[in-house]
């Protein structure tokens, strides 16, 4: 009887991680905020998870969509304490270094009367359908900031 036990334990331990490989979360993180320090905790988090292993993506919207513009305001690029990172700066660590993408709003843009040639290397205009259905993956876990 133990070592049936013990066999359906080892089975489940082994199925259960079988099936968190499998079942990875997919992150959004949606930041709109226009507090420099909101901005730099949703990449934080966004760059844990990916370490853990999740796919992230990231959604810059409203005033959060300024740390994309090639001139950005002080705010997106001041470094923040403890470590001295903005939040342009740590976005565009997590672009380089990790299969992230980051997008911003698609009605960002011709709200500002801009087009893309305004935003920084790696961030583009998001496609609403496609967004749409990132969003309502199985998997999807959505941090908002």
């Amino acid at each position: 009887m133990k070592s049936l036990f013990l066999a359906a334990a080892t089975a489940c331990t082994l199925a259960g991680a079988a099936f968190a490989d499998d079942h990875k979360a997919d992150l959004v993180t949606v930041i709109a905020s226009a507090d420099a320090q909101s901005q730099l905790m949703g990449m934080v988090l966004t760059m844990q998870a990916v370490q853990q292993g999740a796919t992230a993506h990231i959604l810059l919207c409203g005033p959060a969509a300024d740390i994309a513009l090639k001139d950005a305001p002080a705010s997106a690029t001041a470094p923040q304490p403890p470590q001295g990172m903005s939040p342009r700066g740590l976005m565009q660590a997590i672009i380089e270094k990790t299969p992230t993408k980051a997008e911003v709003c698609a009605i960002y843009l011709p709200g500002k009367g801009l087009d893309a040639s305004a935003l920084i290397e790696g961030v583009t205009p998001a496609k609403p359908d496609e967004m749409a259905k990132r969003l309502l993956g199985e998997n999807t876990r959505i941090l908002s900031f």
